[in-house]
This record gives structure tokens, sequence and C-alpha cells, in this order.
């Protein structure tokens, strides 16, 4: 049985159902064609354990799937893969593989895991590279890779990628930058709130709600206003 199979045969039509009408796979929608097998994070990553043999070759098969846990669950490989070998091959596969990773799910459980973990100590042109893309998931690619350094107190190029962002006009680019800048609260926020007072005026709504959740709430509410100088 392949991984394909595998999959097919957990499926639950009636979570399907609902995963597409979470995941806004209808026309227009940022997830538009995208097809459910119905099946959990959890229950995805458990079959994924069972193919960590599959070669490059035969992941990028099942990361083409129509099925968007066939993906995630080849995109769960790599990680895994990743972890045991810290292979820059698997950098490189992921990175000509951006229009495979085509929901928010599959970006946010693995980006920050390869992407982030890999250039942590290494030359990050490329995450600008990707920030300044027309791909959205390129860009939340590039964003969600800073998780890694957030966790390292190195702050400097979520706020720098961050910055160039603020002006995208898409929803989940706001939420992305505005989650990672209130990880970066958890961790200091003076040095977060330096950053909001500098850019809050032109912050997308909901990337400064995101950013400033953690905020005293008068604060919060003075920011939400407009009223911090």
């Amino acid at each position: 049985m392949n991984l394909s199979q595998a999959l097919q045969n957990k499926a639950n039509p009636e979570k399907a159902k609902i995963y597409q009408r979470f995941f806004k796979t209808q026309k227009g929608d940022y997830g538009e064609g995208d097809i459910f097998l119905g099946l959990s994070v959890p229950e995805t990553r458990a079959i994924s354990k069972q193919f960590l043999h599959l070669s490059l070759k035969e992941i990028k098969t099942c990361l083409s799937s129509k099925f968007h846990e066939e993906r995630l669950a080849a995109l769960q490989i790599l990680v895994q893969k990743y972890q045991k070998t810290k292979d820059k091959q698997i950098v490189d596969f992921y990175l000509t593989s951006t229009k495979y990773i085509n929901n928010w799910d599959l970006v946010d459980l693995t980006a920050d895991k390869i992407i982030g973990n890999y250039f942590a100590d290494k030359d990050k042109s490329i995450l600008y590279k990707l920030a300044n893309s027309n791909n959205l998931w390129e860009k939340r690619i590039a964003i969600i890779s800073t998780f890694t350094f957030i966790k390292n107190n190195q702050f400097h190029d979520t706020f720098k990628i961050a910055e160039i962002l603020l002006k995208d006009k898409h929803d989940l680019i706001h939420k992305a930058v505005g989650w990672m800048l209130r990880e970066i609260g958890k961790r200091d926020i003076q040095v977060l709130e330096n950053f909001i007072k500098q850019n809050y005026k032109q912050m997308p709504r909901t990337a400064l709600r995101y950013a400033i959740e953690k905020f005293p709430e008068d604060k919060r509410q003075m920011y939400l206003r407009g009223e911090i100088v």
C-alpha cells in the first residue's frame, strides 16, 4: 500500500466537507480547487511516519497530489527527514516545490522547521526574495520561517520582513505577520512595542490586532483608536 492509498483508506467524507469550507476552497477563494479527504493533522502525521523511507522523487509525486492531506503528509515526511539529517538537499527541494505548499496549514506546519531552521545561522536573503514574491504562499513562508529565529530571541529579520509585508493586501499575510509579532512580544514586550509605535498607523487592522493581543487592555484600545504618539 502506498501513501495515497493509506490516506484514502482513512477518508472521512463528512469531515472533508467541513474542511473544504474552512480552508476556503470555492472559486475565487485562496484555496480554490483544493480537495480534502477529511483526515486530521494527527491522523495524517501518524500515517506519514509509516513512509519515511520515501525518496525525494516519490515525495515529489505525493506533493503534487490533488488531495490536501497527501501534500501535508509529504511535507511532514520532509520535516522528519530534515530533522534527522539537516540535509540541504531537502531545503532546496522545499524551495523548488512552493507551488504545492499552497495552503496556510501546509506553510505553518513546515516552514520554520525546515527553512527557518536551516537559515537560522546563514545568509537570509532567500527569505527576503520570498517576501517580495507575487505568490501568497511564498510570502507566508518568508514570515513564518522566522519563527525559528524568534524562538532564539533573534528578532531583526522578523521585523524587516514584517515591514515588507505590511503593504500586502491579503488577510492571510496580515494574520501571519501579526502572529509572528505577537510571538516576539511574548519574549520581549518592549522591543515589540517599539516596533508597533513606529508602524501601527500603517499596519493592516488584522495584523495590529494579532500583534497587540497580549497588551494591557487600556493600551491595546489606545493603539486601536490611534491615540498613541
